[in-house]
């Protein structure tokens, strides 16, 4: 099962720091996705390197993570060369990740 399957993104950025918003579309997801997406795992998966380049706030209460990156955007969304390099794709791309549990992928509900 994909993090898609289960919650939904919304991203902003400004400047060379993105926002990624992940929602979980159900209460019952919710405590899924707050012990697996940690701030190192989305590191990982964006490929960052520095560990005090992603911050994560939760928010119990929406049933949501937000992740911070900063210094992804390659100098910002009008600066970089990078196609398509801001919080939209990146917001996508998160929803990409595997969700497991001990090790083992998740049957899709």
């Amino acid at each position: 099962m994909r993090l898609r399957d289960i919650a939904h993104a919304r991203t902003g950025d400004k400047g060379d720091t993105s926002n990624i918003s992940v929602i979980a579309y159900r209460a019952r997801d919710w405590p899924l996705i707050e012990r697996t997406m940690t701030a190192e795992r989305v590191a990982r998966h964006f490929g960052i390197e520095r560990a005090d380049a992603v911050s994560r706030y939760a928010l119990p209460q929406l049933h949501a993570l937000n992740f911070v990156l900063r210094g992804f955007l390659t100098g910002g969304v009008t600066r970089s060369l990078a196609i398509d390099a801001h919080g939209k794709c990146l917001g996508a791309t998160l929803l990409d990740i595997e969700m497991e549990a001990g090790g083992e992928s998740l049957p899709r509900p």
